[in-house]
């Protein structure tokens, strides 16, 4: 029988408004299983080298909170100074929009206009910075829940394809095939964009400092978690360190911060990451700008974050199904045969 497609949308709309009002039980609950997904990539490998689980788990697991530790250790001073100085910085990046504002008028150019001043308004974007790390602050205010629902997801995860193996039902199986073929594919795209993103992130923070910016440690964490977000997340993550440096050290600096997030993001998302990843793995850029205004949206600034890794799941899960690959096609970046899709969905997007 035929699904009623009103009855299937507004089932959709009850779903997605449930979402929007459950923001403080989803945002956790995404963490934790983002979280233990890349977690599990590092728990697989020991299992094929025959480690316990219970000592991979415990190691992976103990290397989490003391990262975490020592994470918090290093943004805790750089957050709460860069908080300190903003209106210092923004009082700055003022007067400078002032100057530029005068010297297009003495070019003849109408500067006069409120909305000009409004959208020649760099301060903003240091503030938009601060308030996505703020709010990815207060996503992980829930650190306890999130930290014991990773434990009890790392430790189901071990046992779960042992149950998947025991189902009988033929149905079940093709069922539980596709699953765990969204499983996988999502596991490796995951663990392989942190990766790449912890690698950015570092090479940010080393390359700022190098270059004398203040809160170096601060925007290697941003662009970690930007990265998240092809192409688009970092140019977010480039513009605040950028203003910065013009402001803290002048323009010659600035455009060594602007260069080393270029090569950085060269180097790494044109050559490195599609190297590993493949390009069936990816997105259109407009889809990862809708994804990113929907979800934030949807979950806010964490859902921003997450955007992408969540619609690379709806695109898993559209490619295990053969009915719906086609749409996974038009999610793509590149043209690519349905069957051919459907086929590779489950892990050819290797290096080539």
């Amino acid at each position: 029988m035929k699904s009623n497609p009103f009855i299937v949308a507004a089932a959709v709309l009850i779903v997605l408004s449930w979402l929007r009002f459950a923001q403080d039980l989803v945002v956790p609950f995404l963490l934790s299983l983002f979280i233990a997904v890349i977690l599990a990539a590092p728990m697989e490998a020991m299992k094929r080298r025959g480690v316990p689980a219970a000592v991979s788990m415990g190691l992976v697991f103990v290397g989490v909170v003391l990262a975490g530790l020592l994470l918090g250790a290093l943004l805790g001073r750089s957050f709460h100074g860069f908080s300190e100085n903003l209106p210092n910085y923004q009082a700055r990046l003022g007067q400078l929009a002032d100057s530029l504002l005068g010297w297009l008028g003495a070019l003849g150019l109408d500067t006069s206009h409120a909305a000009l001043r409004k959208v020649i308004d760099p301060g903003s974007v240091m503030s938009f910075a601060n308030r996505l790390v703020a709010a990815l602050g207060d996503g992980l205010s829930h650190i306890f829940l999130i930290l014991f629902t990773v434990f009890f997801m790392l430790l189901e995860s071990w046992d779960l394809p042992a149950k998947l193996a025991a189902i009988d039902s033929e149905r079940t199986r093709r069922v539980v095939a596709q699953v765990t073929e969204v499983i996988e594919s999502t596991k490796r795209y995951t663990s392989i964009k942190a990766l790449m993103s912890l690698i950015t992130g570092v090479l940010i923070w080393a390359g700022c400092a190098l270059i004398g910016l203040d809160f170096a440690v601060l925007w290697g964490f941003v662009a970690f978690l930007l990265n998240f977000i092809p192409t688009i997340g970092s140019i977010i993550a480039a513009v605040p360190a950028v203003l910065l440096a013009v402001v803290q050290l002048g323009v010659g600096p600035a455009l060594a911060v602007t260069a080393l997030y270029l090569l950085v993001n060269l180097l790494i998302g044109n050559m490195v990451e599609p190297r590993y990843m493949g390009q069936r793995m990816g997105l259109s850029t407009l889809v990862v700008f809708l994804s990113m205004v929907f979800w934030g949206w949807l979950l806010g600034p964490v859902g921003m974050l997450l955007s992408v890794p969540l619609t690379m799941v709806a695109k898993f899960a559209l490619q295990a199904h053969r009915p719906t690959a086609w749409v996974a096609v038009l999610l793509g970046p590149v043209a690519q045969k349905t069957g051919e899709t459907v086929a590779s969905a489950g892990g050819q997007g290797g290096a080539r």
